[in-house]
């Protein structure tokens, strides 16, 4: 059996609304009646005495009733007329804020629903309305947008999954049957799967814990030139085995940073492990440090590699975004290495921003950061 809806039967904000502005304006029009009733036929009679015709009390008792008829008549119908009018004139609005209040109603029961396309329109009953209107579809599409973002990690994370399980699967059930052998090949393809698994595994838990906020932060003094120095002194190794020449320009006057020093050295650590992955040998990586303007710190990372499309830059710093699937699958990587950056950044108070003059032609990472005792 359904539960009856305890809110059947009650009137709307429209009908309420109709029904106070007609309690208004008939307090209004008896409030009226009441005052002239009292203040006209005594003001009237005070200027008939005064112009001399007291000696004819006949005439001054009869221009008093003409003048009470006349002002009852006239003020009867002209609250009549003003009251049918406001009446009208409310009827109209209360209609408009109620179809506009019932379109909003109808989104937000919409988007509880799930369907996060709901959008209303704008009212143009004021400016309140028109914010209020603004803001619920910027909600939605931000709802929209999370939604998609949802899906699509998920079907990122469980094709991420699928591979080294298929794998880890395959040669397990070799091993069961024979057709496989426990050789130190073998050995080496189920280390190198399950730690795809572990580092997949805990690179979403970091991004996770940064974008929540709920990421502690030990901040120091640091001038930038030793975080730079740090970073490419621990990337010197890859760079140098792969070929790429890995070089620093840092303006000695920059201003120091409080930062985490451990935090900042792995940003720099990913940026770096980014422009490795896709910058062929022969190629040249450059990390800079400067001032961008008096209270921020500029730190780049600049490659001569592949080249970013313009299309995709927006979308770089999402989880599991890849330009091309296959060949940064390849590259290696868990896919979240951006995001984990963009989170770390954004946690100093500062911003990334990613460039690039298009495919073939290099890229640049930006962070700008807030000098020590600064904010942007």
């Amino acid at each position: 059996m359904v539960a009856p809806d305890p809110r059947r039967g009650r009137s709307g904000l429209a009908s309420r609304l109709l029904a106070a502005i007609a309690l208004v304006v008939v307090t209004a029009g008896v409030t009226a009646w009441l005052v002239a009733g009292a203040i006209g036929p005594a003001t009237f009679h005070s200027h008939m005495l005064q112009a001399g015709a007291s000696h004819d009390p006949v005439a001054v008792l009869h221009a008093e009733e003409a003048f009470r008829s006349a002002s009852a008549l006239s003020l009867t119908v002209a609250l009549a007329a003003a009251v049918l009018a406001a009446l009208a004139v409310s009827l109209f609005l209360t209609r408009r804020i109620g179809r506009s209040l019932a379109a909003l109603s109808s989104a937000a029961a919409q988007v509880a629903g799930g369907r996060f396309d709901a959008h209303v329109t704008n009212p143009h009953l004021g400016v309140e309305f028109d914010e209020l209107a603004d803001a619920f579809n910027a909600m939605s599409a931000r709802l929209h947008e999370s939604e998609a973002l949802r899906q699509r990690l998920l079907a990122d994370v469980a094709h991420e999954l699928r591979t080294p399980v298929a794998t880890l699967t395959a040669y397990l059930e070799g091993l069961e049957d024979g057709v496989e052998s426990l050789t130190p090949a073998t050995v080496a393809v189920l280390r190198a799967q399950a730690s795809r698994l572990t580092l997949l595994a805990r690179d979403l838990a970091a991004v996770t814990q940064a974008e929540s906020g709920e990421l502690v932060l030990q901040h120091v003094l640091v001038a930038p030139q030793e975080i730079v120095a740090a970073a490419t002194l621990s990337a010197a190794d890859r760079f140098a085995a792969r070929g790429v020449e890995l070089t620093t320009r840092v303006d000695p006057r920059v201003a120091p940073l409080a930062v985490d020093r451990d935090r900042l050295g792995q940003v720099l650590s990913n940026l770096l492990d980014n422009a490795l992955r896709h910058t062929p040998p022969g190629g040249v990586v450059t990390v800079t440090a400067r001032t961008a303007h008096p209270g921020a710190v500029q730190i780049g990372v600049e490659d001569t590699g592949e080249g970013i499309e313009p299309q995709h830059l927006p979308h770089l710093f999402e989880r599991f975004y890849r330009v091309d699937t296959a060949r940064d699958r390849d590259h290696g990587g868990s896919g979240v290495g951006l995001a984990i950056t963009k989170a770390l950044v954004e946690a100093h108070g500062g911003t990334i921003t990613a460039s690039s003059p298009g495919r073939g032609l290099g890229s640049r990472f930006e962070i700008l950061l807030p000098a020590a005792g600064s904010s942007l």
